[in-house]
C-alpha cells in the first residue's frame, strides 16, 4: 500500500522539480560522474534535458537529448498499465517483460545505444546530447 501511493508522489515531486528548474543552467541537479571522468556520454546523459523540454512540450528538443527517454517512457507505461491490468480480476494479460528475453534486449538496446552515441562521426552524432 505504502508503495502505491509513494511511487506516484515520487515522481510528481521529480516531474515538478524539472518542470521548475533547468538543468542546462542549475547547479542543483547533478552532472554525470561518467561524463566528467571520461569525457564520454554514458545512457542517461542528457535525460535530466530532456524531461526538462518534455515537460515543457518541446518534444523534438527533449529526444534530441536524449532518444532513449522514448524507450523509458514506454516502458513505464507498459509496467504502469500491465500493473493495472494485474489488479483488475476480470482481465488477465502476459507481462511480457517477465518473459526470459526482455532483459537481455533491454541490455543490448542500451549498450548499443551507449556504444552508438559516442562515436565521432556523423550519422552517430545526432545520438550525443
Amino acid at each position: 500500500m505504502f508503495l502505491k501511493i509513494s511511487i506516484p508522489v515520487v515522481i510528481l515531486a521529480t516531474g515538478i522539480f524539472y518542470y521548475a528548474i533547468n538543468p542546462s543552467t542549475s547547479a542543483y541537479t547533478p552532472k554525470c560522474p561518467f561524463h566528467l571522468l571520461t569525457g564520454f556520454h554514458c545512457p542517461g546523459c542528457g535525460s535530466q534535458r530532456a524531461i526538462h523540454e518534455i515537460l515543457h512540450g518541446n518534444i523534438w528538443i527533449g529526444l534530441q537529448h536524449n532518444f532513449l527517454i522514448l524507450f523509458l517512457i514506454f516502458i513505464a507505461s507498459y509496467k504502469a498499465y500491465t500493473s493495472y491490468i494485474k489488479e483488475s480480476p476480470e482481465k488477465k494479460t502476459e507481462n511480457l517483460l517477465q518473459n526470459k528475453v526482455a532483459p537481455w534486449l533491454i541490455l543490448a538496446l542500451v549498450l548499443g545505444f551507449w556504444i552508438l552515441r559516442n562515436i565521432p562521426l556523423e550519422p552517430f552524432q545526432i545520438l550525443a546530447p
